[in-house]
């Protein structure tokens, strides 16, 4: 006969599987090269597009549902990319968990590691964008997700638990200001621009609309 306590264990069990879906794996889906991230294309959660913003409004929806992605100050941010392989279309990378070793306390910032190379067995990749999550909601891109220095492809995306999505078009190098928007009902809102002076430090001048 199995004890009750038995059966309030497996049941628990059971339980627990089935709310907390298994993520992406390191050393299969993402890793570390030559002291950098590597992360494996294509993510199958995402139909790639022409379209570009036919990706990123795909990111969101589909990182929430991975492990402790909404757990807040006990949560895991993941970091992927969107990239091409030179044939018009637009592909995401599943999203590495890569960074700090997450500890048994509540923290109040997260980070994990954006990618620097997608591996896609189907050719050569050439990396667009970086992509993250915040493990809250109501929160905005950083100033450390802003700096110059950590910026390394034409574009940033971030998005909080809200699905609330920004985009960071730095123009690294450029004397031209770095422009900041928000996803607003399927278009780009500018909500702010880095005047060349502020990249260093990733200073935000607001603009109205």
């Amino acid at each position: 006969m199995r004890r009750p306590w038995v059966a309030a264990l497996v049941v628990g069990w059971l339980v627990s599987c089935a709310s907390n879906p298994i993520g992406p794996v390191e050393g299969t889906d993402y890793g570390f090269r030559e002291g950098f991230v590597w992360v494996r294309g294509p993510w199958e959660a995402i139909t790639p597009s022409t379209d570009v913003d036919v990706v990123i409004d795909q990111l969101c929806p589909a990182v929430m549902r991975l492990p402790r992605a909404q757990g807040r100050e006990y949560g895991q941010e993941y970091c992927g990319a969107i990239y091409s392989l030179g044939n018009g279309a637009y592909h995401a990378s599943i999203p590495s968990t890569l960074g700090p070793l997450l500890k048994a306390i509540p923290e109040r910032q997260k980070r994990c590691k954006p990618p620097r190379y997608v591996d896609d067995p189907r050719g050569r990749t050439v990396v667009l964008a970086d992509y993250h999550s915040h493990p809250w909601a109501d929160s905005r891109m950083s100033p450390e997700d802003r700096l110059e220095a950590r910026q390394r492809f034409s574009i940033r995306i971030q998005f909080d638990t809200k699905c609330r999505v920004m985009k960071l078009v730095p123009y690294v190098g450029e004397m031209r200001p770095g422009e900041l928007y928000e996803r607003r009902d399927q278009r780009w809102a500018l909500i702010g621009i880095i005047k060349p002076e502020h990249k260093a430090d990733g200073i935000i001048t607001e603009v109205s609309e």
